[in-house]
């Protein structure tokens, strides 16, 4: 899993019509070309089992600047921003991790936001 190392997590749902045949080749386009940047610790994409209209996409970052770097090449704001400006925009989509586990542990790590 991301252990220590996810920092941030981009978290997009998008309604997508069954009839949106472009949509899967177009996301998975997106994950190429996010997890191709430095920082970046992968990514999935899915479908909803019970709504096969609603799709996830989640994408990990070591950083908040991993996280910005991979949104500032071309082709990245050429097929990937537009992507990401169709998903569900009645929420946050990117999300610090604050606690991480694996085999049955968990941990706690600080905030990156600075203190006020």
């Amino acid at each position: 899993m991301c252990a220590w190392l996810c920092r941030v997590l981009l978290v997009c749902r998008f309604v997508v019509p069954a009839a949106a045949e472009a949509f899967p080749a177009r996301i998975r386009r997106a994950l190429e070309l996010l997890t191709a940047a430095p920082g970046c610790l992968g990514g999935e994409a899915g479908r909803a089992v019970d709504d096969p209209d609603r799709w996830v996409l989640t994408v990990r970052f070591a950083s908040v600047d991993a996280y910005r770097r991979a949104l500032s090449p071309f082709p990245v704001r050429e097929h990937v921003v537009p992507l990401l400006s169709e998903a569900l925009a009645d929420e946050p989509a990117t999300f610090e991790t604050l606690v991480t586990a694996s085999a049955g542990h968990a941990d706690e790590l600080p905030s990156l936001r600075a203190e006020n």
